[in-house]
């Protein structure tokens, strides 16, 4: 038996149906995009108006078309390609041995007394010294092949990753940890399952700063006896006043540092979904 629709329920029955809402406008990103977009008029209006000399501060143009320059003939015997492949060899083949010693010593340092007073005072060596101050011990040492440049990139990069690795096992959750012991895991299937995992948001922070210290490690290092790469570039083109050189050369290295932390963050977002949303 059927019974009439009250007032209410037809009403209801008659209202249409919702639209989806929008998704709010990202507002750091808005602000983000019209810093650079002011930023880059300043420069154009600076260079038009010539208030800097167009040897020290050349126009946002000039650089674009030097870049083309760069990408298509290239600068000191080298394509952009050829350089900017150059330089991620060494950054890569850094960041690997960085990653290969830096975590494994981060846990030896957090987990075990003996790790820690053998590996903790090299780190709070090695951790405040500018790499400059090392490079010419590498040099002697290794000489002036690319293992000497990527050698002395690791060592700027080994302190952040051994840090965050170590702070990554301190904050490893209690309460997962003794939930594994009582379900009787050996400390070698705690620290794999659990420690580790827990661990990984803090490894990957690690990398990021890690990144910046070797991007800023690689000019020094590419100093030495290279014949290219994009710290060489931007070394030789400031020896002869290419100004617009050297700002391509700054941009290129800043564009590839902004998508290593997109891929970094995408990382985060994949491999620990739960600590991205923290």
């Amino acid at each position: 038996m059927t019974y009439p629709a009250t007032s209410e329920e037809a009403a209801i029955d008659k209202e249409p149906p919702r639209k989806p809402r929008r998704k709010p406008v990202d507002i750091t990103l808005l602000v983000s995009g019209i810093t650079i977009v002011a930023i880059i008029a300043l420069w154009a209006l600076a260079a038009a108006l010539k208030l800097v000399s167009p040897v020290f501060l050349p126009s946002p143009l000039v650089v674009l078309k030097s870049t083309y320059t760069l990408i298509a003939v290239g600068f000191v015997d080298s394509t952009l390609a050829q350089h900017t492949g150059a330089s991620l060899y060494r950054i890569f083949g850094a960041l690997i041995a960085a990653i290969v010693v830096g975590v494994p010593a981060g846990l030896a340092i957090a987990l075990t007394k003996v790790g820690k007073g053998i590996l903790d005072p090299i780190v709070e060596f090695l951790r405040p010294l500018p790499p400059l101050a090392y490079l010419p011990l590498i040099i002697i040492w290794m000489g002036i092949g690319e293992s000497s440049k990527i050698a002395v990139i690791a060592l700027a990069m080994l302190p952040p990753i051994i840090i965050s690795t170590v702070s990554g096992v301190k904050s490893a959750s209690r309460d997962h940890i003794n939930a594994a012991r009582s379900f009787g895991a050996t400390r070698w299937q705690l620290l794999w399952h659990v420690i580790l995992p827990g661990t990984i948001p803090s490894i990957l922070t690690g990398v990021r700063i890690a990144l910046g210290a070797g991007w800023s490690t690689l000019v020094a290092a590419e100093l030495i006896a290279a014949p290219r790469g994009l710290g060489f570039m931007i070394q030789s083109a400031a020896q002869f006043l290419v100004t617009d050189i050297v700002i391509a050369g700054i941009f290129v290295i800043a564009i590839i540092a902004f998508l290593f932390e997109i891929l970094a963050r995408f990382l985060e977002r994949t491999m620990v979904p739960w600590a991205s949303h923290r």
